[in-house]
């Protein structure tokens, strides 16, 4: 149903027409509505078309138009605080930094003086840095040398000193063995000496080949081109290896000279340790004893044992 239009009120002056505009009524065809609609064309009886407009801009007709205007603003206000907000940071950031500079990197110039300083900067090499323990002499200055020590307790006695460091060998195994037998080393022993190992060259089934493959098995290297088993010994002695007549650990070669306990009378013997007793006895692994490529094991007392020659590593 459509609601018929409100007659129209005779003689309303510019004043109830003003105060209509500011007054909130619900309905949108209460008789405050219909005139504000009026005044906006200025179709008011009496009212000028100029001073309606200007009605118009100064009070919002509607309460939807009130709430946009109050948006507006506050979206200038948030915008207009936002801005305030930054350059406040920024200024305050500027002046940390130029209160942090340092003030020798900016010397006093003299009076009435102008300069320009250029920062050198290179990148620092391993020769020029310096990891002695004496410094060098700097602008005549005298060098200090590095003292001091270390405080490891109510003693600086260390128990196991054995423990705190490993020898230096390309080779785990070999690595092992020579802490184990810091104490009795031969001086100036190179845990890295040549090897000579490219790989088992020797006759299959032979004492050579199975020494060869059994240290390769403990994980020892040996030299491919040792020779006949009497030379042996001399031939690793020469390469660097640690040869004597001690039995020490799984793995040493034992070198029979030629007719020693059964030994070839020319060509000797060889075989692999394969225990080492508390009270000195040995037992060995071999092969060519019992028949080509066959492998046996012997046992030898403390006292028979001394009578050998050994390869270590």
């Amino acid at each position: 149903m459509r609601h018929a239009a409100h007659a129209t009120r005779k003689g309303v002056g510019a004043i109830a027409l003003t105060k209509s505009l500011f007054t909130t009524k619900h309905g949108a065809h209460s008789a405050e509505s219909v005139y504000a609609s009026k005044a906006a064309g200025g179709e008011v009886a009496g009212l000028d078309p100029a001073l309606a407009r200007k009605l118009n801009e100064v009070a919002p007709l509607t309460r939807r138009s009130i709430r946009e205007s109050a948006r507006a603003a506050q979206r200038r206000n948030t915008i207009l605080a936002s801005a305030s907000l930054a350059a406040l940071v920024g200024t305050a950031a500027t002046s940390m930094a130029f209160m942090k500079a340092d003030d020798e990197m900016l010397p006093p110039l003299a009076d009435g003086a102008e300069t320009t300083q250029t920062l050198d900067i290179s990148r620092v090499t391993d020769a020029g840095a310096s990891r002695s323990d004496v410094r060098e002499v700097i602008d005549g200055q005298e060098s200090t040398a590095v003292t001091g020590s270390w405080n490891l307790g109510e003693t600086n006695t260390v128990k196991d000193a054995a423990s705190l460091t490993t020898a230096k060998a390309y080779n785990n195994k070999v690595s092992k063995l020579v802490d184990k037998d810091e104490e009795q080393l031969p001086a100036g022993f190179n845990a890295n000496h040549a090897t000579g190992d490219v790989g088992n060259a020797y006759p299959w089934g032979q004492c050579t080949w199975w020494s060869y493959e059994r240290r390769h098995q403990l994980g020892l290297s040996t030299g491919s081109h040792f020779g006949d088993a009497r030379s042996w010994g001399a031939s690793a002695q020469a390469l660097g290896y640690w040869v004597d007549n001690q039995a020490r650990a799984v793995g040493d070669v034992l070198v029979f000279a030629p007719g020693q306990e059964g030994a070839h009378g020319y060509y000797g013997h060889v075989a692999i340790v394969e225990a080492v007793n508390p009270d000195g006895s040995i037992r060995i692994s071999e092969s060519n004893v019992e028949g080509l490529g066959v492998i046996s094991q012997r046992e030898f007392t403390a006292d028979q044992a001394k009578t050998f020659t050994y390869i270590h590593y």
